[in-house]
């Protein structure tokens, strides 16, 4: 990270401490009210993290590249994508797990096209949200949904990775910065 950017980062950091703590000792309800959630969101994701990340790696080490690449590289076809939707539909913790697992599921040979249905599909297809969503809306608005939104987040990945297939994209490595 350069320079500028630490900088940067720094003055947000500090700026929303300062407001949450000025908005406490000044009793600014809406301050008060975004340090409280703060502090929840907070919670809930040292709850769910560090086991999602434990799994994560535990998939780095045990789980071969050969396989990986067997089930979601450029031979699977259809079937990568019906893998990468029962994995997404069991993820835990959001986007905030599912972009850890897709640069795994990238980084040991899955198919770009894959990896981003993975994501896509982590956002709409995970099951406690489709029970929860089910119980609210109703199971013909969830069944309707899902048969929508599904192949849409395949076509739209098909496309994005045939797109920068063709633009001979190459993943950046960041551990240098």
């Amino acid at each position: 990270m350069s320079g500028r950017a630490r900088i940067i980062r720094t003055v947000c950091i500090s700026g929303f401490a300062l407001f949450v703590l000025l908005s406490l000792g000044f009793g600014f309800d809406p301050g008060e009210k975004i340090a409280v959630n703060f502090a929840f969101f907070s919670l809930d994701m040292l709850k769910v993290l560090p086991c999602a990340f434990i799994l994560i790696g535990l998939f780095e080490v045990w789980v071969r590249r050969e396989t990986v690449e067997r089930q979601l590289g450029e031979g699977s076809g259809l079937r990568g994508y019906g893998w990468v939707l029962l994995l997404s539909g069991t993820t835990v913790g959001g986007l905030y797990v599912a972009f850890p697992v897709a640069y795994s599921l990238f980084s040991k040979g899955a198919r770009l096209s894959v990896v981003f249905a993975f994501v896509g599909a982590s956002a709409i297809c995970r099951v406690p949200m489709a029970i929860f969503e089910a119980s609210f809306l109703g199971v013909k608005f969830t069944a309707i949904r899902m048969l929508v939104s599904i192949p849409i987040v395949i076509m739209s990945s098909e496309l994005l990775g045939r797109y920068l297939r063709k633009r001979r994209y190459a993943m950046v490595d960041g551990s240098a910065a």
